[in-house]
């Protein structure tokens, strides 16, 4: 299975924030990008797992992510 993840820096707890957009709830962080991309492929299983369990259903595909540029006015 393949999910989108969306890493953010947080400098309040200095660590990378990693969210699945497709498996609402399902986020993580580490102190650095490589230990938030591990914990989040270990969160994934977790609550792929876990909708198994429960009889819920696992999102079939993913997200569609677009990057968009903006120039703000100063």
């Amino acid at each position: 299975m393949r999910f989108t993840v969306v890493l953010e820096w947080d400098a309040e707890s200095g660590a990378y924030v990693a969210m699945v957009p497709a498996l609402p709830g399902c986020a993580t962080y580490g102190k650095t990008k490589e230990q938030a991309l591990e914990r989040v492929r270990e969160a994934i299983t977790a609550t792929v797992q876990g909708l198994k369990a429960t009889g819920q259903p696992v999102p079939a595909g993913d997200v569609d992510v677009s990057v968009v540029e903006v120039v703000v006015p100063a």
